[in-house]
């Protein structure tokens, strides 16, 4: 990713600027960032949003998984993130000001799972969103680390891909990871049967 601008600017102001049909941006303390994932990181986004829609529809679950959608944190104007993967609660949509014109989630119970996948940037997911998301009450968030690039103090090591879910207790996130064979336990999707390991082998051309 790269930095396009030096002056801060506010959210507001970078979703009057956001470019319409094109490009894929983050707005981090003022300044706009350019996201450039790649196709291996779409193709895990890609199966993972694939198998969280199939239990969605199997359930009857009141929530969907939008194309895009920023989620703006607290106490701050001048951020707002793109989640890989957010599934939002369709009830609580009523609540959310900024949802209609603005396609933006200001609150954490709207959120029912937010998903991000690591590239080059890992302090992102794994120190500013996840303060902001912690903050903001999301009651789970995924970090997919499917390179194993974390630092070690969160993944350890030696490093290996890992998949960390993140649940809200008492206001803050317990973590559980994963890796291999592990079969993820989430509790947003408690009926999923997936594998640390095939979220990570669909990235992989064979």
């Amino acid at each position: 990713m790269f930095q396009t601008t030096a002056r801060e600017i506010t959210f507001e102001e970078f979703l009057d600027w956001y470019p319409d049909g094109y490009g894929r941006y983050e707005l981090y303390d003022g300044a706009i960032v350019e996201m450039q994932p790649t196709g291996t990181h779409e193709q895990v986004g890609g199966f993972t949003a694939t198998k969280l829609a199939v239990e969605i529809d199997r359930y009857s679950m009141d929530c969907f998984i939008p194309r895009q959608a920023f989620v703006k944190p607290m106490g701050t104007h001048r951020s707002g993130y793109i989640p890989d993967v957010i599934v939002l609660n369709q009830a609580a949509l009523e609540f959310e000001p900024l949802w209609k014109k603005r396609s933006t989630i200001t609150k954490g119970e709207t959120i029912r799972l937010a998903i991000e996948i690591v590239s080059t940037n890992w302090q992102d997911d794994y120190l500013t969103k996840l303060r902001d998301y912690e903050a903001l009450s999301i009651p789970e968030y995924w970090i997919i680390d499917y390179l194993g690039l974390g630092g070690r103090r969160y993944i350890g090591f030696p490093k290996q891909p890992t998949l960390s879910i993140y649940n809200l207790v008492d206001g803050e996130y317990e973590v559980q990871q994963f890796r291999g064979s592990d079969r993820l336990i989430s509790s947003a999707f408690p009926q999923l049967t997936l594998t640390a390991e095939q979220i990570f082998d669909s990235g992989k051309d064979f």
